[in-house]
């Protein structure tokens, strides 16, 4: 017996090195996400349905768990004052509250989900006095290219954005599918070839905001990271024109360059964006037509 014990004692020591750091990558995880950190109106919106579905469930959690602990004590060996009923069966009184309070919980549940759903689609435009900034979102393999059609500039890996502006995102892929989310901002979203999807979000403050890939696409999908810097107006102002003034312009070459595979992470600004690039994409990425059956 104590040998088995020392065994025990031995393994755990020997593993929990292991253990810990498991237990702490999801945590570390959370915390680099920032998923309860918001940082813009959607973001924002998201977390409050969160913290809202959490305690409606909780309002059967903590009950269920307070009885079972007064159940397990009332019925112990010792107590001589329980009654041990072995041919009872059934209680109307209890099925009312078995069956009632979890459907008033899914019913609840159901109404939450039903209004944030509608008020946070993604495609919906955020209602602001400020001019919106479009932005043309390709996923590559392994990296993000970001297109600014109205102001003819592009980046890869990095997205600058003015902070308090909406911003009206249209992604596709240029490979396989793949999913766009700045925890954040809000609204994971997938991209898809030969096909777009939309996003709308907004920074309502300055500071760099991480986002990255959160659909395995590949060997390099891990890699396929990217920070969101949100800034003031003017300073966006004065990047776009450092970036048309000193950046290589984003033409054919340079996107069938860009576009082979590679290991990504790197951070790269165009200075000048071929017309319908974006549009090229989609046309190269689609998948083709079958001709039509003839009648026989």
């Amino acid at each position: 017996m104590d040998l088995s014990v020392s065994r025990i004692v031995a393994s755990f020591a020997r593993y929990r090195g292991t253990l810990f750091a498991s237990t702490a990558l999801p945590l570390a995880s959370c915390r680099e996400a920032g998923v309860l950190d918001p940082r813009g109106p959607v973001s924002a919106a998201e977390r409050l349905i969160l913290l809202n579905a959490t305690g409606i469930m909780l309002v059967v959690v903590v009950p269920v768990i307070l009885m079972t602990l007064a159940f397990a004590w009332w019925y112990r060996a010792s107590n001589t004052r329980a009654t041990y009923s072995p041919q009872w069966s059934y209680s109307g009184q209890i099925e009312l509250v078995v069956w009632a309070i979890p459907a008033m919980v899914v019913i609840l549940l159901a109404g939450v989900e039903w209004i944030g759903s509608h008020q946070l689609d993604p495609a919906q435009k955020l209602a602001s006095n400020v001019k919106p900034v479009r932005i043309d979102v390709v996923s590559m393999d392994w990296k993000w290219l970001f297109i600014y059609p109205d102001l003819e500039v592009a980046t890869v890996n990095q997205l600058v954005v003015p902070a308090g502006a909406p911003l009206e995102f249209t992604l596709t892929s240029a490979t396989v599918m793949n999913a766009f989310f700045v925890p954040q901002l809000g609204s994971q979203i997938y991209t898809m070839p030969g096909m777009t999807t939309h996003l709308n979000l907004l920074a309502d403050r300055n500071g760099d905001y991480p986002g990255f890939s959160s659909h395995f696409s590949g060997d390099g999908f891990s890699g396929m990271r990217f920070l969101v810097h949100a800034v003031p107006a003017s300073e966006f102002t004065a990047w776009v024109g450092r970036a048309r003034a000193g950046s290589k312009p984003l033409d054919a070459p340079a996107y069938a360059l860009l576009s082979r595979a590679d290991a990504g992470g790197a951070t790269l600004t165009f200075g000048g964006v071929e017309p319908m690039l974006f549009e090229h994409i989609l046309q190269l990425a689609a998948p083709p037509t079958a001709a039509p059956a003839k009648d026989e």
